[in-house]
This record gives structure tokens, C-alpha cells and sequence, in this order.
């Protein structure tokens, strides 16, 4: 499996491009932003998209699904307790004052511990709430598609509308019971790794710092 990305928009969001090289087919997740970027990516990857798979509904990670869906159609998967979120992400976009195309609503939902097939790679589903109700991280065997639950250093906010800081306390629990060598693909920054974060990260040792 490969994992390939692109930064885009004002939100320096990491929209991810996952293949399984045996069979050249891929899923997109979080396209948040900039589609020609995200297209570009894919033609230079020669992969078949199978579906866009969204770790949350917020405008930043679904901002480029619009225009992707017209080009590949293909489903979009969002867990349903991001759906109003997901609808409200034209409001997000106009409080925030950027260019935003409103997605269609998801064509399927995602639940805790459902597994996603993409050819030879499998991918389990964990709900982690807290940084939106219905955000999921996607885990294989080597690496976990985090989406806004933990980056290099730090975690995803807790203030926004619909966030629950004690429900994240308790996702970020759940990161303690994961293979501590996955790599883990961020929503925003670089790619870390799950033993560097639990051993250094101050949202997980206890020791105090500051969200982003």
C-alpha cells in the first residue's frame, strides 16, 4: 500500500491519495480543497478511484468532493453523526469568508469497526469523537488516516461547534491500545509515527501544551 498527499487551501489540509499498488486502485480521503491538485495527483498516480472516504464533515476535509464527484462517480462514506455538520459546511466556508462548493450529502455511512476492502489492503474503522461527533480514523496493519484527531505534537481542537473535549480525552484514549509503529497521516502537518506521539506528545503523556 502507498499513501500519497497533497496540502491544499487555507487550512493547509492533507487531502489523501491511498493505493494499493498490486491492483492500481485507490480511495481519496478528505479532498478538502483545490480539485485540479487532487486530480493532477491521481492521473500522475495512473490509479482508478473507488470511492472518497471522509474522516469528518468539516468545510476544510470535504471542500473539493463536489467537483470530484462529477469527474469520478464514485460514493462518498462519512459517518452519520458528521452529517449536519457536513450539510453546514457552505455556512462554515461563508463565516470563515473563503470559496467554498457545497458537496452532495454522502452516499454511505461509516460505523465503528467496519472494514473497508480497497484490493489487497484492509482498513478497520474506529469512531473517535471529540474533535467533531462523528469522526473516524481509518487503521490498517502499517498506518492510520487520523483526519483531525492527533498531528504531530498536538490534536485537533476542541472548541469548534459540536466538538466534546471529554469525548476526544476518550478517543485519544483509544490511541493506547494501537500497534505503536503505525505511521500516522495527519489532517494537517507531517506524517508522524503513533510510539513518537504517545511517548512525547503532550495531549497524551498528560504533560500540558497547546491545541492547533
Amino acid at each position: 500500500m502507498k499513501v500519497e498527499w497533497v496540502t491544499v487551501g487555507p487550512f493547509q489540509e492533507n487531502s489523501y491519495l491511498v493505493i494499493d499498488e498490486p491492483s492500481a486502485r485507490a480511495v481519496l480521503v478528505d479532498p478538502g480543497d483545490e480539485p485540479m491538485r487532487i486530480v493532477r495527483l491521481v492521473e500522475r498516480a495512473g490509479v482508478h478511484i473507488e470511492a472518497i472516504w471522509l474522516t469528518h464533515g468539516h468545510l476544510d476535509h470535504v471542500g473539493a468532493v463536489a467537483e470530484l464527484k462529477r469527474r469520478w462517480k464514485v460514493p462518498v462514506l462519512l459517518h452519520p453523526d458528521d452529517l449536519m455538520l457536513h450539510r453546514r459546511a457552505s455556512q462554515q466556508a461563508a463565516f470563515y469568508g473563503v470559496p467554498f462548493e457545497q458537496p452532495p450529502d454522502p452516499d454511505g455511512t461509516l460505523q465503528e469497526g467496519q472494514q473497508l476492502t480497497l484490493g489487497e489492503a484492509r482498513f478497520v474503522v474506529r469512531h473517535t469523537p471529540g474533535h467533531s461527533p462523528g469522526h473516524v480514523v481509518f487503521v490498517a496493519d502499517d498506518c492510520m488516516i487520523g483526519g483531525d484527531l492527533l498531528f504531530a505534537g498536538s490534536i485537533g481542537r476542541t472548541d469548534l461547534p459540536m466538538s466534546d473535549p471529554d469525548a476526544m480525552e476518550r478517543s485519544l484514549a483509544l490511541l493506547h491500545t494501537l500497534d505503536p509503529d503505525l505511521v500516522v497521516y495527519p489532517g494537517h502537518g507531517p506524517p508522524t509515527n503513533l510510539a513518537t506521539e504517545l511517548a512525547t506528545n503532550p495531549f497524551l503523556t498528560g504533560i500540558a501544551g497547546s491545541s492547533i
